[in-house]
Formats: C-alpha cells, sequence, structure tokens
C-alpha cells in the first residue's frame, strides 16, 4: 500500500511540473529546456530557508516562489529575445549554468554531498510524517495549482497566449505584446515548478543536484509529449502514463542480468509509436513544429 502511496504522491509532483510546463509550451508554442531549474531552486530554497534561517515550511514554500520567481524573470528576459531553436538553446544554456553552480557551490548547496536531514513539513504545529498525511498534502497544493492555472489557462492571459502562439504576428497586430505575455508564462510556470521542489525537497527529505539535470527538463518535456499540450487534459494523462509506464514494465518478469536494459528499450519504443501514432498526444490539442 505504501508503494502506491508513494507514486500517487510522485504523481502529484510531477503534475505540478508538467502544468506549469504546460503554460509555456502548450499555450505559448515555446520549447523550453530549463523547467528542473526552477523545480531545483525551489527546492534547494525551501530547504535552505527552514534549516538555515529556521522559516516555517508554508512561509519556506511561498519565499520559495517569490525567488524563483526572480530567477526566472532573469532567465526569461533574454531568453526571450529569441524564438524558436535560439530560446531553446538559451534556455539549455541556463540550465546547464545553473546545475553547474549547484553542483559546485559546496559551502551553500553541499554540491555532489547533497543536503540530508530536510525537515517535514509542520503546518499550524501539526507535522506531516506519515504517507497518507504527505498524499493529502500533496494532493491539496496539486489541487489549487490545478484551480490556479485553470484560471489562467481560460483567462483572456491564457487565450492571448494561444493567439500568439498560433500566429504571433498577426496577434501582435491585434494589440498582444508577444515578449511581456510570453515572459509572464514563463514567470508563472518558473513559480509553479518551485512548490514542486518544496514538496520534493521535504517529501524525500534529501536533494542534490542529479535530480535536477538536463535529463530531467526532457522528461518532463517528454511527458508533455505524450500526454498532449494545450489543455489540461494532455498533462494529467502524460504524468499518469509515464510515471506508472516504468513501474509497470518492472513485472514482466525478466531475467535480472537483462531486465534493466529490457525495460529501457521497451520504454523507449513506446514513446517513439506514440510520436508516430498520436503526434498531438494522447489528449492533446497543440502539435509542436
Amino acid at each position: 500500500m505504501n508503494y502506491i502511496i508513494h507514486l500517487i504522491i510522485m504523481i502529484a509532483i510531477y503534475l505540478i511540473l508538467t502544468l506549469g510546463l504546460n503554460l509555456v509550451v502548450g499555450f505559448g508554442g515555446l520549447l523550453s529546456i530549463c523547467q528542473a531549474v526552477f523545480y531545483g531552486i525551489g527546492a534547494y530554497a525551501t530547504t535552505l530557508l527552514m534549516m538555515k534561517v529556521g522559516v516555517g515550511f508554508m512561509a519556506a514554500v511561498l519565499l520559495s516562489v517569490l525567488i524563483t520567481g526572480i530567477f526566472a524573470l532573469a532567465i526569461g528576459i533574454p531568453a526571450l529575445k529569441f524564438r524558436g531553436d535560439p530560446f531553446v538553446l538559451v534556455t539549455l544554456g541556463f540550465q546547464a549554468i545553473v546545475f553547474t553552480i549547484l553542483y559546485n557551490w559546496v559551502e551553500l548547496t553541499r554540491g555532489p554531498y547533497g543536503i540530508p536531514g530536510i525537515p517535514r513539513p509542520s503546518i499550524a504545529g501539526y507535522e506531516v510524517t506519515e504517507l497518507p498525511e504527505y498524499l493529502i498534502l500533496t494532493s491539496l497544493f496539486a489541487g489549487v495549482i490545478i484551480i490556479f492555472l485553470v484560471i489562467i489557462y481560460r483567462s483572456p492571459f491564457g487565450l492571448a497566449l494561444k493567439a500568439l502562439r498560433d500566429d504571433e504576428m498577426a496577434a501582435e497586430g491585434l494589440g498582444k505584446p508577444p515578449f511581456y505575455l510570453f515572459l509572464g508564462a514563463f514567470v508563472i510556470s518558473g513559480m509553479v515548478a518551485s512548490v514542486a521542489g518544496s514538496l520534493y525537497a521535504t517529501y524525500v527529505t534529501y536533494i542534490d543536484p542529479t535530480s535536477f539535470t538536463l535529463d530531467e527538463s526532457i522528461f518532463l518535456l517528454v511527458i508533455l509529449l505524450v500526454g498532449g499540450t494545450g489543455n489540461l487534459k494532455g498533462p494529467v494523462v502524460g504524468t499518469v502514463f509515464l510515471i506508472l509506464l516504468p513501474e509497470a514494465l518492472r513485472f514482466l518478469g525478466l531475467p535480472d542480468t537483462i531486465a534493466p536494459n529490457v525495460r529501457q528499450i521497451l520504454y523507449g519504443l513506446i514513446i517513439v509509436a506514440f510520436m508516430f501514432l498520436r503526434p498531438r498526444g494522447i489528449a492533446g490539442e497543440f502539435k509542436l513544429r
């Protein structure tokens, strides 16, 4: 039972990440490869605020969201001077820069040694220690984030992003400022990812830079591409599918000597098949060009 609860908790955390990224990729049509940066900043900021400054969990989460928003703004301003492939390369560069800082600034982040013993969340004097309690906490956060993003998705801001995604020149001619709208989406996406980082850090009680690598950013993009972008259903379906798929492949009964490699091959083949059979994803409405 604990195994199932753990999977649901991870689904909730990754759902927050992919829903935030969907605002940039699915609604803005921009391929960002640095979502793990904001995920990591949120995790490290929350951890350091709780352990070094003595800030409570909820206050640490809010401050981490603010800190991550400032970083997203600093990254977004130069990155959004570009569109298309150059934008992808700029976000890739920032992903590499931030990971390098997290890995080498040992005095602050402990680098490759990681930070153990992260305190569990404590809300109004009640400490969340058991798995079912953490399931409730992550589900509540995910629910609030979903409501928040659905409001944004359906707002004039979200509709303007879609218009820019489909035809930037036409939307700009109608008075939609692309730079500021894209920047707003990029910052909101980063701030949402920060919440997932806060939940992850206090759930596993240990973080190191290897959890926030380029591979993680690519995995989040794969979730979106397989599930679909530009709506709410796609990220939900993609997150559930790609979190559960590797676990399902463990039950194939393969010999231990070849099991990891065969599972990896099957995992890759399934993803490739989906790209051929469902280029818009399982439940998406927008196909990246």
